[in-house]
């Protein structure tokens, strides 16, 4: 199975950092310009069992939060969508006074081995566009 993983260095305490990403807005904010995102559904924050419901571009996203430890990280899963696999979990170190903020993604295409094999760049190419930017967007609010 396919990890993608992206980390950054924020220059602000895990507290602030962990504390952007349950803010009602943190998805939109985080969210690139593209794909257009929109939130269709959302119950709850991000705790254990909250649920969120997006469009991106032609599919519908349902996401379910199966777990959440405050200040250390947050998982969403992928209850239906484009993937045959999505777990994203959100992680979160103290660094001195900086945080250690990881986004580690387990996926799979539909289709099998060789739908993954011939088109998992384009999903590792994506996740890296999107990441770097999420990255910035988080630092950007964290660090002033």
């Amino acid at each position: 199975m396919p990890t993608f993983v992206k980390s950054v260095l924020v220059n602000a305490p895990v507290e602030t950092v962990f504390a952007f990403h349950e803010r009602p807005d943190a998805l939109t904010l985080l969210s690139p310009a593209f794909p257009p995102i929109r939130v269709i559904r959302k119950v709850g924050g991000i705790e254990a069992g909250s649920e969120v419901e997006i469009a991106i571009g032609p599919f519908t996203w349902l996401a379910l939060h199966t777990d959440f430890d405050r200040n250390r990280l947050f998982v969403d899963k992928q209850v239906s969508g484009p993937f045959a696999l999505w777990v994203h979990r959100h992680e979160f170190e103290a660094q001195g006074k900086a945080t250690r903020l990881t986004d580690r993604i387990d996926y799979r295409l539909p289709g099998g081995v060789l739908v993954n094999s011939l088109f998992g760049w384009a999903v590792r190419r994506g996740l890296g566009q999107m990441f770097r930017h999420r990255h910035r967007v988080t630092k950007q609010y964290c660090e002033t």
